[in-house]
């Protein structure tokens, strides 16, 4: 082979590894810094890319998609000196490569320890209670102090989460108890209201009872006095009918009234209930007699026979036979006088 064709295959070869040192493929969710002599130049985007080659060169290789770190768990001693073991997890996205690749060195170490001292800043303000309760008010606050301290790194923390909050196991039991405690008073002052209501609604209802009990009994004393009150006028309308025919002259009115009298008297003698034996001065035989007057007056009074009425006289305080005639019997009213030799 002779020299010139060795220096041709060279050139060929030479040619063929510069276009390889040039040619650069980037790929995506990825960036490359560009160096030349150490400094850098630019970053190289997703796709195909060209440098110079043997003058520029790549210099760091970064992921600038979001990625998660663990954050390690540490112990952690709150404002009322309470011992809790913490840990989290965060999410961040270089933004900026070349800041991320030359501002900080090892740039995940870097917010692993930044979380982790922020986490003890700010569960360290705490009281153990609040700490338990406010996990997203936590996760806020580092967020916030986390992403302004990584801002210069051309970093964005996205995301801060405490995964697990570890208070002792004594402290566990205790804060147990204690719920428990809390809990058994709030059952027992729910059961004192419920109590209370009760005997409340117990009053009520007996009170609207006593009041409707009240009304009722003032409403029937009401219209038993205005019972009473036409059952009177009645009553005096009567009498003053049957004295008003008395003073016209009707001798008939007074007989049936006096008469109507003695038989109603007669009849509550015999409904009481302590009435066994009664004894009285006159014989069963004067009722019945009183019994025919009435009817005699009625027939006189309704068209009767026609006969005239006899003369009133003072009652007998004994009739012993009534008086009859051969033909029909007939009653005599106990308030007329016998005829003579009778």
């Amino acid at each position: 082979m002779a020299g010139l064709d060795i220096v041709v295959i060279a050139l060929v070869l030479f040619v063929i590894v510069t276009l390889f040192a040039g040619i650069k493929t980037v790929p995506q969710g990825y960036q490359y810094t560009v160096e030349r002599f150490g400094r850098y130049t630019r970053t190289l985007e997703p796709g195909l890319n060209f440098i110079t080659p043997y003058v520029n060169r790549i210099g760091a290789k970064l992921n600038v998609m979001e990625q998660v770190l663990d954050i390690p768990q540490q112990e952690v001693i709150t404002r009322d000196n309470a011992s809790v073991a913490s840990d989290a997890v965060a999410f961040y996205q270089i933004l900026n490569a070349a800041q991320a690749a030359y501002q900080v060195a090892n740039l995940q170490h870097a917010i692993i320890n930044l979380t982790m001292t922020n986490i003890r800043s700010v569960m360290g303000s705490m009281d153990l209670d609040e700490l338990l309760s406010n996990r997203d008010k936590i996760n806020d606050q580092l967020l916030r102090v986390v992403d302004e301290a990584a801002h210069p790194w051309g970093v964005k923390i996205t995301r801060v989460e405490i995964k697990d909050i570890a208070p002792p196991k004594d402290l566990v039991d205790s804060m147990a108890r204690q719920m428990k405690a809390e809990r058994e008073k709030r059952a027992q002052v729910l059961e004192a209201e419920g109590a209370r209501n009760a005997q409340i609604l117990r009053a009520e209802g007996a009170k609207q009872s006593a009041i409707l009990e009240a009304e009722g009994t003032r409403e029937a004393a009401f219209r038993d006095a205005e019972a009473r009150e036409r059952l009177a006028e009645a009553e005096a309308k009567a009498t003053k009918m049957v004295s008003e025919a008395i003073a016209a002259g009707n001798v008939q009115a007074i007989n049936y009234f006096v008469a109507q009298k003695y038989t109603e008297a007669m009849a509550s003698i015999g409904k009481a209930n302590n009435a066994k034996i009664v004894l009285m001065p006159m014989e069963a035989s004067s009722l019945i007699g009183s019994l025919g007057g009435i009817g005699a007056i009625a027939r006189e009074v309704f068209g009767g026979d026609g006969s005239a009425a006899q003369p009133v006289n003072t009652p007998r305080a004994r009739q012993t036979t009534p008086v009859t005639t051969a033909s029909t019997p007939a009653f005599r009213n106990p308030f007329d006088t016998p005829p003579q030799g009778t």
